[in-house]
């Protein structure tokens, strides 16, 4: 029997961790808990490597629904990803000498649907930051483009909607 495309990659679409085995929801769920690992283990390269070339990672400000045409925290694509990354890199982030300690929980992970070898899917994450200036809760809900490839997951989109955007963020200079 013949599978189609979309079956094929359902059933082959790698995982981060373990044998491979278990569902497409499953696998999404692995892939985020992994790289919310890198960003809270300030595992920098490794983050970076997780996204494609016509990557874009966005974190929208006051509730903008169009980087294109309105303010945004974060609006990067691969190069510029790569550019904040070498800035963490250096050590010259003074807000973050020394690093926060960061923790973070990924819950309420939905995929939302599967087109060719992508997925779109959605998780809330909180994210609790210690560091001189005291700790800091982050809520956001996130978006996600994921796409499947021979080596796991990739990130093709990261849309980071902060849940108190509309109010002054006085730092955010760890990877969100």
């Amino acid at each position: 029997m013949r599978l189609s495309m979309d079956q094929q990659e359902i059933l082959t679409a790698a995982k981060p961790a373990g044998n491979g085995k278990g569902n497409l929801l499953e696998r999404i769920e692995q892939f985020l808990f992994m790289e919310a690992r890198l960003q809270d283990t300030h595992a920098y390269e490794e983050w970076e490597a997780l996204w494609t070339d016509d990557a874009i990672y966005w974190v929208p400000a006051n509730g903008a629904t169009d980087p294109e045409t309105q303010m945004s925290i974060i609006y990067d694509n691969r190069s510029r990803i790569r550019v904040r990354i070498n800035q963490l890199k250096t050590g010259r982030h003074h807000t973050q000498t020394p690093r926060s300690e960061l923790a973070r929980i990924v819950s309420n992970v939905e995929l939302i649907q599967q087109a060719g070898n992508e997925v779109d899917a959605r998780a809330n994450v909180l994210i609790f930051e210690d560091n001189l200036r005291g700790e800091t809760l982050w809520a956001a809900r996130n978006e996600y483009r994921l796409r499947m490839t021979a080596d796991g997951f990739k990130l093709v989109r990261k849309k980071v909607s902060l849940v108190n955007n509309h109010r002054p963020i006085f730092t955010l200079s760890f990877l969100v």
